[in-house]
């Protein structure tokens, strides 16, 4: 994996103050429906299309509206209790990237950070940090979960529905969410993020490894 945080070489904030660019690696881009992940067990961590009983999987749901991916150099522990008394789902933490340009495969992307949703998933905590590609048209107008009603209205409110229901068409149930399916701000999810990147190196001491 890449670095989780952005080091720029030309700050334009204090060296001790953090920038809120995180590398993002997109596995699904927007419009797209094959479900592609980051193989956490092999060697370099491949990014591979999942398979069900041999068959590659899609989304029947439809397809992903937003880049859909994970950070790097972070981990949801199963020994880690989250809000509404679940653990961690054993994978790197997710980012849905919301701005204007689709991003490929594999593709690694500063993004800033603007908020979360806390999705369980089969029981398992799942969050979705939101987040919106540095550079990208809309993201000098979007700093905190706030603004995306504003400049990107009935965005969050499709984002919920869809994690909510894509399960459904397959015979699976619908997703539920902790904060009554509240989405939190900005700060909340710097610190989710900070505390899964520790995570994550407790993970790589554990494992000894130097792959993941």
């Amino acid at each position: 994996f890449r670095s989780m945080e952005v080091r720029d070489l030309v700050r334009t904030i204090g060296a001790t103050e953090p920038s809120n660019r995180f590398n993002f690696i997109c596995e699904i881009p927007k419009w797209t429906r094959a479900k592609f992940e980051i193989a956490t067990g092999e060697q370099y961590n491949p990014i591979k299309q999942d398979m069900k009983n041999g068959v590659p999987r899609f989304y029947k749901h439809g397809d992903m509206m937003w880049n859909y991916g994970a950070f790097p150099q972070t981990w949801e522990s199963t020994e880690v209790v989250f809000e509404g008394g679940v653990t961690g789902d054993k994978d790197p933490i997710d980012c849905i990237e919301i701005g204007m340009t689709q991003l490929a495969t594999g593709s690694v992307t500063p993004v800033k950070v603007i908020g979360v949703l806390g999705m369980i998933d089969d029981g398992q905590m799942d969050w979705k940090i939101i987040a919106v590609a540095a550079g990208d048209p809309i993201e000098k107008f979007i700093n905190d979960i706030e603004d995306v009603p504003k400049y990107l209205p009935g965005c969050l409110i499709a984002l919920r529905e869809w994690l909510r229901v894509y399960k459904i068409c397959q015979g699976g149930v619908e997703n539920k969410f902790v904060f009554n399916g509240e989405y939190q701000n900005k700060a909340f999810a710097l610190k989710l993020l900070h505390e899964s990147h520790l995570m994550w190196g407790n993970l790589r001491k554990v494992k000894q490894t130097e792959y993941f």
